[in-house]
């Protein structure tokens, strides 16, 4: 029986250790940011197998797959989910490198205790042993969540949804996670896209009235903003594929927006000018209710036209852009932002590696703040491409570097398993061994004190304090 995923895991000194082991292991999880379902938390799911539970929407292992000379049959096709199985574990010896490998044995260890490596051989007993533990009872979505310690659980919704999941989730007597929603009005800034006209009408559905001009069209927005505020949101999300920002005058709005309400293209200033535009006035209305704004951007998506025709979106055909220019349009929209008193807490993502120290400068330049929020511009955790051992890295790195990383708010799953709050713990191992090293080459201090504050600042304490969402009731240290 292999240890591969020991106690020491990615832990290669004893500072490393003793900051894991004594700070970072158990504190809660705040996943601030995540694809899971509320429907499936609402409803207490209980997977049939573990081919529900882990292959199904994940395009990380999809890709891997792919790599491995899968038929799409075992992917995302009809096949028996133990066939598909057996074709993920015939994948996985072949994933040694990528961060996949480590998420997969530390996952089965974590909720399965298995700690067998998963291969051809092994595959057939781990199947049986997954699927005997998932009939129990304390394997349904809720008692996964318990048993991960996760306090509070930002989900990602679309705009027009009416939120009755979260009604729902909201009203378990038994269920203390605070399972909030998240705003992603990506589709109604997306005004080139086919998605737009079917987003306007969904608003309208959801709003109840015409949304026959550009002024009507904005204040439905941010009437669901505030919908959404009464609900418990208090984060939004943009995915963009590149930052935008164009001057633009009041009075060219209307006619951009019609022109987009009637499925027609308009031209790439004019896309410019209208998503500046729909920024300026959701980050308003953010401010206004004290939310963070986050925005993730720099993927160039759907690059496989014959596979997004047959699949559709988000199923493992993305990629990271090289993005043109950045560092302009960044710091203007936020100066402009700024100069309106219309910037809120904010949370920035960048996916191409390439503009992390441009990241860790510009979120400098926008820290002022008259409430005194430490850190109020983020640099955030290695998303999607980078959430592995070398992107994390780059990315403390980049932070440390230029900024402040103990006002750091840490780490995210950003994903749609149940089971992936094991990346808090891949995550917590890496920071660990990466303040410990820092410690063994005598570049900082060996103060306990210290850090510990850094330790468990980025692992709970700075998301608790940052986000206008109020855990002190659910036990979180």
């Amino acid at each position: 029986m292999s240890t591969f995923i020991h106690d020491n895991f990615l832990l290669n000194n004893q500072t490393a250790t003793r900051l894991y082991h004594t700070f970072a292991k158990n504190m809660p999880i705040y996943d601030y940011h995540c694809h899971l379902s509320p429907k499936d938390i609402a409803e207490n799911r209980k997977f049939n197998n573990i081919t529900e539970l882990w292959l199904e929407g994940d395009h990380y292992k999809w890709r891997a797959m792919r790599a491995h000379g899968i038929d799409e049959k075992y992917i995302t096709g009809d096949a028996d989910p133990k066939d598909k199985f057996a074709a993920w574990a015939k994948t996985v010896p072949y994933t040694l490198g990528n961060a996949l490998f480590h998420w997969t044995h530390i996952e089965l260890k974590k909720y399965f205790g298995i700690e067998e490596l998963l291969n051809e051989d092994s595959w057939e007993s781990i199947w049986n042993r997954c699927n005997e533990l998932l009939q129990q009872d304390d394997y349904s979505v809720r008692e996964i969540i318990k048993r991960s310690n996760v306090k509070v659980i930002g989900t990602t919704d679309d705009p027009t949804d009416d939120l009755q999941y979260h009604e729902q989730i909201a009203s378990l007597p038994d269920f203390q996670v605070k399972v909030v929603p998240s705003f992603r009005p990506d589709k109604g800034l997306e005004i080139n896209k086919d998605t737009f006209v079917p987003f306007v009408e969904a608003l309208e559905k959801a709003e109840n009235k015409s949304l026959s001009s550009y002024a009507k069209y904005i204040q439905a927005l941010v009437d669901r903003v505030q919908y959404f505020h009464e609900k418990g949101c208090r984060i939004s999300d943009h995915g963009l594929s590149n930052i935008p920002f164009a001057s633009f005058e009041e009075n060219e709005l209307e006619g951009i927006y019609q022109s987009g309400r009637s499925g027609s293209q308009v031209s790439l200033e004019d896309e410019m000018k209208f998503k500046t535009a729909i920024l300026f006035a959701l980050a308003k209305a953010y401010k206004e209710r004290d939310w963070a704004m986050q925005i993730h951007f720099g993927a160039i998506r759907n690059n496989n036209t014959k596979m997004f025709q047959k699949l559709g979106p988000d199923a493992g055909f993305d990629s990271i852009s090289d993005q043109g220019e950045v560092a302009r349009p960044l710091n203007a929209l936020l100066d402009a932002l700024e100069m309106r008193d219309s910037l809120p807490r904010t949370i920035l993502y960048n996916l191409n590696p390439v503009y992390n120290e441009l990241i860790g400068t510009t979120i400098q330049n926008f820290q002022t703040n008259e409430a005194g929020i430490a850190g109020k511009i983020q640099f955030g955790s290695g998303w999607w491409f980078n959430d592995t051992k070398p992107g994390m890295i780059r990315q403390l790195t980049a932070l440390a570097d230029q900024g402040l990383l103990m006002h750091f708010v840490g780490m995210l799953t950003d994903s749609r398993s149940f089971i992936s709050y094991s990346r808090h713990e891949y995550f917590r191992r890496i920071l660990c061994n990466f303040v410990g090293t820092w410690v063994e080459a005598g570049e900082i201090p060996n103060d306990q004190a210290l850090l510990q504050k850094l330790v468990e600042n980025i692992c709970y304490n700075n998301a608790k304090n940052y986000f206008a969402i109020e855990v002190e009731s659910l036990g979180g240290n």
